[in-house]
């Protein structure tokens, strides 16, 4: 699949539909499907789950914190996860919302966007509020690699309106975060940098008319959003919204049937 990040999105979503399932391998959920909840119960997990929906889902979102929590084994069981996301022929987004500066965020970098990242992901979530700019070293390797980046903006918990809605230079820091992401999509015309949104809102809370990338949006199913309830929050720039589930599609697990049936139910095309 070649070209930008951007523009491989949107070739899986012409050919699957629009839909991100995340594995967040929560130990009541391992437990629940009758694994252990150690590093291979996981990565059980979360492959199991990758080979059920390689053929139906675009966009699988692995949530580093649920691996590294079993140190370098669970670290390895993330690898091969994404070794499968890639040879299902689906994109995959880690969710590690990394956010530092200089050589930190350079670190950072190089350790998810690499070509020869243990780690590698075609995109990873990145959080902007040690300053948008301070993310440089992981926007131009995005820009080298080909692979993508969403920074939050409105996330899906509500104590987060404290910080993304306080205002600067007469905008909210969020609607800062739309046009600094914009900024960079119309400079290398490219969409490759996009907002993370909560599903969870009854608005996106920002100006999206002008944004050209793509939003993901996390909260559908167990935290209480609706792939239904998408066009009302994001309203004309719903086309280019990627809802995002995880426990919503996971409980059904770990009947192979029962996965399919539930990413079905909500995949938009």
């Amino acid at each position: 699949m070649s070209g930008g990040f951007g523009a491989r999105l949107q070739a899986l979503a012409d050919e699957r539909g629009r839909l991100c399932v995340g594995l967040d391998p929560h130990e009541p959920l391992v437990r629940a499907w009758g694994l252990d909840y150690d590093a291979a119960g996981i990565e059980r997990l979360a492959r199991d789950t990758v080979a059920a929906l390689a053929d139906e889902v675009m966009v699988f979102k692995p949530q580093s914190a649920f691996f590294e929590v079993f140190g370098s084994r669970g670290v390895a069981a993330l690898g091969r996860v994404l070794d499968d996301i890639r040879a299902a022929g689906a994109l995959s987004i880690l969710d590690v919302k990394r956010g530092d500066i200089g050589s930190t965020m350079s670190a950072y970098a190089r350790a998810y966007l690499s070509d020869d990242a243990e780690l590698r992901a075609d995109a990873i979530t990145l959080s902007p509020y040690l300053g948008f700019e301070a993310l440089r070293p992981a926007i131009d390797l995005a820009h080298a690699t080909g692979r993508g980046l969403f920074v939050l903006c409105h996330t899906s918990n509500p104590e987060g309106e404290e910080v993304q809605f306080a205002t600067h230079g007469g905008h909210t820091i969020a609607q800062g975060v739309v046009d600094h992401a914009q900024a960079e999509n119309t400079e290398h015309g490219l969409d490759d940098m996009g907002l993370v949104i909560g599903a969870t809102h009854d608005n996106a809370g920002v100006d999206l008319s002008g944004f050209t990338g793509w939003t993901l949006a996390p909260g559908i199913g167990a935290q209480g959003g609706t792939v239904e309830g998408l066009s009302a929050i994001f309203g004309a720039s719903a086309h280019h919204v990627l809802p995002s589930s995880s426990r919503g599609v996971l409980r059904a697990g770990p009947d192979r049937q029962a996965l399919q049936e539930a990413a079905r139910a909500l995949i938009l095309h």
